[in-house]
């Protein structure tokens, strides 16, 4: 019934039944979802979103799942990958869907000698993630280089917002206290050295390289930081590095990290995050909060 609803207005290439969200997540870890279906438009998005209402089923908005721990017991419900790749100079700004990879817009403001963007190299998640959660590094933040971003309301309305009206602050947004979903944003432009620029970009790229695990699955700092928790540092203190829970290992190479070391489980990397919580807790008395999402 479902499918049968789905196919109407979607194509079904773009509908999966029963679809492992291993496929779909960078820790390569997760059950099956009962419907992943990939929306190209905005028109799409409405129609998948009012067939969800309509029958009453869950639905869940991924972009590169770069960002996502679904658990083995999988997602009753419809995963929506939104698939904006819109990615253009406009009116003197950049102009890009909220499923264009945010390390494409770092090389193609690179490619048009833009500035600003050098400290995206390398973060493998999408615009809609990025602006949800703040993403930054090396110095800079999204809030920094951000005009504003258009989303989808509860009504399925339109709306765009300009930054200040983001409510931004270290890894968070107004997006993540609402049940809006981002389609697309809008970057300021500022001219700069093409060959500093590039200077940069490698030097974060390097950097990253030396630093994080990248050669195993992962999604990135588990637990977020404040202005005074640095929670690699404490996981350091507390002997956690290179500990592991079945396939899940804290990373040898940077304790902010979790690391798929081939055969692991969500269940055994959930394990490890809670256990490491807990170890936290109760030598230094600090709550690290999750980076990640849970599904």
């Amino acid at each position: 019934m479902i499918y049968d609803e789905l196919v109407k207005e979607i194509d079904p290439s773009n509908i999966f039944v029963n679809e492992k969200m291993s496929k779909h997540t960078s820790f390569k870890v997760g059950g099956v979802a009962d419907f992943f279906v990939i929306a190209n438009d905005v028109k799409e998005l409405i129609y998948i979103l009012k067939v969800a209402k309509q029958l009453r089923i869950k639905t869940f908005i991924i972009g590169n799942g770069t960002n996502l721990i679904v658990k083995d017991t999988g997602f009753r419900g419809i995963i929506i990958k939104l698939n904006f790749k819109h990615l253009k100079i406009e009116k003197n700004k950049i102009v890009a869907g909220a499923g264009v990879p945010v390390a494409l817009i770092s090389e193609f403001a690179y490619r048009n000698e833009i500035g600003g963007f050098e400290f995206l190299s390398g973060i493998p998640g999408t615009v809609g993630g990025a602006v949800k959660m703040n993403a930054g590094a090396y110095g800079g933040e999204i809030k920094d280089i951000l005009v504003n971003t258009t989303y989808l309301n509860e009504k399925y309305k339109i709306v765009k917002i300009e930054n200040e009206k983001h409510n931004f602050a270290y890894r968070k947004s107004i997006f993540e206290e609402k049940k809006w979903i981002i389609i697309g944003s809008t970057f300021k432009i500022e001219k700069a050295d093409k060959e500093i620029i590039k200077q940069k970009r490698n030097e974060n790229m390097n950097s990253r390289k030396e630093s994080q695990p990248l050669e195993l699955p992962n999604a990135g700092s588990i637990f977020k930081r404040t202005s005074d928790i640095i929670p690699a540092q404490l996981i350091d203190k507390a002997g956690l590095k290179g500990h592991k829970i079945g396939g899940a290992q804290i990373s040898e190479k940077h304790a902010g990290f979790i690391v798929n070391t081939g055969k692991a489980t969500a269940e055994d990397i959930i394990k490890l995050i809670n256990y490491t919580k807990k170890k936290i807790k109760s030598e230094f008395d600090v709550d690290l909060e999750l980076e990640v999402i849970i599904l």
